[in-house]
Formats: structure tokens, C-alpha cells, sequence
């Protein structure tokens, strides 16, 4: 019941129509094959190996045929042979020359080197590395280039040089405001740029009297030693501060510091001061002159800087004057030609006034000597040196306070000193009370200008100095009313 329930089922139904127009287009096919066991409606029979045996054991062959020949392929291509040698040639190519490489260009650099004391700016050369040459043609600019005769311990100078070490430049400061550049040019000139730091002047003030040393009367007044140093240089003509100074001397002095960006930079310049030594009054004035030059002089309009300098020489002790005496190497009495000042060896000589050279070497009991022509009458001579300065020689012209040696004990010397010589026609003279050859004083419309431009100065001196005779009389009566109660 079930099997004819199937049957008539639609399902069923649409299967046989589908049979049965397959059957009729494929007549031929079903006549042949009607006896597979495939086919629906055929008799149920015992399997037979010959018709449906044959089919499946051929598609068994071919699976095997075809399994034994891809493995071997798949393994050729999976595993390579190594077997085999690789061989491989080189074959050389033409190929266009390669650019030619430029060396990168020498980085130049700037070196800072300060002035160290009594180091002198040939020294200065040598110790970087630089030549006579390097020197003679930064000098021979003409670029404010006297500032670097009369260097300063604590100045600065900066030098300019390739990556082999070449000289290519200098850099300094003639003055607080002023900055001035050399660099080497292609033609070996060098080009000079001037250019004005921006930088503050404060002006300040400040007084004193010499209880004991200049140094200590400076301090006690709030001055550095840097302003010492300057007070000192400016009234070196007129005052030994070696043998010179007094108990009871006072000074005065109007100078300016330097500022940069609101911050102490250094020292600045002495624009006026007053010296009284031993009752006698010195007067010095900052004074700028139409060529740029500037230089110290009285309240009247003399230069303060003399011919020649007394003292060669800074901050020594007079150990021997001039006279007869009895030598202390030879021993018997004879001329001592000049004065002898006690100093260190090392300490720097200095020369007493422009001139010419015109001796430098060994000279019997001298020791190292050099000898300088002043003026047509006037010789100064130095003796007992420990060494020269660099770069000079017989011929060479030297200015005033260029360091020309260094104190020493060559020759017949019982210790380091200078021995200072001045000679006026060849004849020698006392150089502590030789009368030196005096500069013009200025007149004419200088002498006006310097009246202008220095009466302000001159008004503030005569302030403090009348403010300072108030206090002493005020102290003075002080004392007096306490010595009375």
C-alpha cells in the first residue's frame, strides 16, 4: 500500500514522465544497455564482472596510471637538483667615466684667545700657529691696528683659520665700542670691517687718599684694579709711582664702566682725573682729536705723554741709582751709566719712547742689550735682559710702551733687574731728573675743542673736589671739638 501510495505521489509521477520521454529519445541506448544495473526497471540479477567490472577496473587503471607519472613530475618540481652545477661568466661593460668628486670645502673657524700678562701679540702669532708674515700683513692694514701694540692682560682676540690651520682672519677691539674684522682675501689682502658694539656707558666717580699702596687707596675709593692699572698709566709721565708716591697723596677720578644688555661688561676708560703727589697738582682729560686719536692732557692743553718714560717698567722697585759707586760684580768704583730696576724675570720691558733700533744683541757686562734713538739727542738703552721681544731687529721702528724685552740677569748682574739708561748727545744723564723732550701742546681750534668738550669734566672734578674740602674741614672740627671736651 505504501509502495503504490509513492507511486502516485506527484513527485513520482513527473519522475516516470521525465523516463519516459528520455526512453523514447534515447531509444537505441536503453535497447542496448537495458541489462546495467543502473537502470530502474531492470531485472534483478547476479553482479556481473563482465560488463561492469571491465568499466570499473579500467577507471581504477587509468587513477593509477595517472597517480605514477604526476608524482615523479610533482617531485622534480618541488625538490630542486642540486646536483647540477650552476655556471656562471663575467662580461665586462663599457661603461661612461663617473663624475669626478669635488672635496667639500674647509670649514674656517673662529678661536678666542685672551691676552695673558706680559704676552706680547707676537707671541700671540706663534702660539697659534701663525707666521712672521701672518702678523706683518695684519699690521700693515692700517685698521685702528695701534691698539694691538699696547695689548692689556685680560683683553681679547679672536683668529680665524681653515681646517689645515691657515691664518684667515683677525678680530679685536681698539676700543670698548668698536669691533674690527680682517679676513684674507682671494689676492691675499685682507678686508677690513668696522662695525659699533651695541654697549652702556655709566659714568661713575670715586676718591681716594694713599694711605700705603695705590692698589689698596684704589679699593678702599671702589675702584677695580683694572682702574688702577689705567690711573696709574695715565699720570706715568709725571709720577714714579715707585718712588714717588706719598702718604697723605689723594686722587680723583671720573670713569665709565661698559654694559652689554644690561649686565657688567668690563672696565670702561678714564675720562678725567686729578692727582695731588707730594702738594703738586696733575690734571689728565680724555680728549679725542679730529684724525680719531684720542690721548690725555692737562687741564691746559698739554699732552701728558712726555718723549720718553721715566720708568720702563711697571710696578718695580728702584734698586740702584745713577752715580759713582762701587760695582758689585767687578768691585772697584765706577759711573753707573743709568738706573736699575728690580723686577722678576719674565716681567716685560717696555720702551720709553718712539724710536729706531739701532743695536740689539750681546754687549760685554750688558748681557742682552738693545739700544734706541729716540730723537736726534736722545738714546735710551736696556741692559740685563732675559730675552728679546719677538720680531725685532736692527732697523725696526718701535713706539712708546711697545714691549721691546723681558727682565732678566744676562751680563754682569747679581740678580733679575733692567738697567735704564737715557743719553742726550751720546752723553749719559741721570733718567730719574733728565729733562725729556716735551710734545707741542695743542692750540688753535683743537685747543677750543678741547675747551668744549672737557669743561664738563672739568666742572665735575671741581664738585667733588670742593664736596671732599667740605668733609675735611667738617671731620677736622670734629676732632678738634673732641680733643676739647
Amino acid at each position: 500500500m505504501d509502495r503504490h501510495l509513492r507511486r502516485v505521489t506527484p513527485h513520482v509521477v513527473r519522475r516516470q514522465a521525465v523516463r519516459r520521454k528520455t526512453r523514447q529519445c534515447h531509444s537505441r541506448f536503453y535497447a542496448r544497455f537495458a541489462h546495467w544495473s543502473f537502470h530502474a526497471d531492470a531485472p534483478a540479477s547476479r553482479f556481473r564482472w563482465a560488463h561492469e567490472g571491465g568499466v570499473l577496473g579500467a577507471g581504477a587503471l587509468l587513477l593509477l596510471l595517472l597517480t605514477l607519472l604526476g608524482i615523479p613530475a610533482w617531485a622534480s618540481i618541488i625538490h630542486h637538483d642540486t646536483a647540477k652545477p650552476v655556471t656562471r661568466e663575467t662580461v665586462a661593460l663599457q661603461l661612461p667615466p663617473a663624475p669626478k668628486e669635488t672635496a667639500p670645502a674647509a670649514i674656517a673657524t673662529w678661536k678666542t684667545v685672551e691676552v695673558q700678562p706680559g704676552e706680547t701679540l707676537s707671541e700671540i702669532f706663534q702660539g697659534q700657529g701663525f707666521s712672521a708674515t701672518d702678523l706683518a700683513s695684519v699690521m700693515a692694514s692700517g685698521k685702528d691696528t695701534g691698539a694691538l701694540k699696547s695689548l692689556h692682560p685680560g683683553d681679547q682676540i679672536a683668529f680665524l683659520s681653515d681646517a689645515q690651520g691657515h691664518f684667515k682672519g683677525i678680530r679685536y677691539s681698539p676700543d670698548s665700542a668698536t669691533l674690527v674684522t680682517l679676513t684674507a682675501q682671494q689676492d691675499g689682502n685682507l678686508a677690513a670691517q668696522v662695525s659699533t658694539l651695541p654697549i652702556e656707558r655709566r659714568v661713575h666717580f670715586a676718591h681716594g687718599q694713599v694711605d700705603g699702596s695705590l692698589f689698596a687707596a684704589g679699593e678702599k675709593a671702589g675702584l677695580s684694579e683694572t682702574m688702577v692699572l689705567k690711573l696709574a698709566d695715565v699720570f706715568k709721565y709725571d709720577i714714579d709711582f715707585i718712588k714717588d708716591l706719598k702718604k697723605g697723596d689723594r686722587f680723583t677720578v671720573v670713569y665709565d664702566d661698559i654694559y652689554r644688555d644690561g649686565k657688567y661688561s668690563g672696565a670702561g676708560n678714564i675720562l678725567a682725573a686729578e692727582f695731588v703727589n707730594n702738594g703738586h697738582r696733575y690734571t689728565a682729560y680724555r680728549f679725542k682729536q679730529s684724525d680719531g686719536s684720542v690721548a690725555f692732557f692737562s687741564q691746559d692743553g698739554r699732552p701728558l705723554r712726555k718723549g720718553l718714560l721715566r720708568t720702563p717698567v711697571s710696578f718695580t722697585r728702584l734698586s740702584s741709582t745713577f752715580g759713582m759707586r762701587k760695582d758689585p760684580v767687578l768691585g772697584y768704583t765706577r759711573l753707573h751709566k743709568g738706573v736699575d730696576y728690580a723686577a722678576p724675570t719674565g716681567t716685560p720691558i717696555h720702551a720709553a719712547g718712539d724710536g729706531t733700533i739701532v743695536f740689539r744683541g750681546t754687549k760685554h757686562g750688558y748681557g742682552n742689550f738693545i739700544a734706541i734713538k729716540n730723537t736726534p739727542e736722545y738714546t735710551t738703552a736696556y741692559g740685563h735682559m732675559s730675552r728679546f721681544a719677538p720680531g725685532l731687529h736692527v732697523g725696526s721702528h718701535v713706539t712708546q710702551g711697545e714691549v721691546i724685552g723681558y727682565v732678566g740677569q744676562t751680563g754682569f748682574a747679581t740678580g733679575p733687574h733692567l738697567h735704564y739708561e737715557v743719553r742726550v748727545d751720546g752723553k749719559p744723564e741721570n733718567p730719574l731728573t733728565v729733562t725729556m723732550p716735551q710734545p707741542q701742546p695743542l692750540s688753535g681750534k683743537l685747543m677750543l675743542a678741547f675747551k668744549n668738550q672737557t669743561a664738563p669734566l672739568v666742572a665735575r672734578i671741581q664738585m667733588i673736589d670742593n664736596a671732599t674740602q667740605r668733609l675735611a674741614r667738617v671731620d677736622t672740627g670734629r676732632t678738634s671739638s673732641v680733643a676739647t671736651d
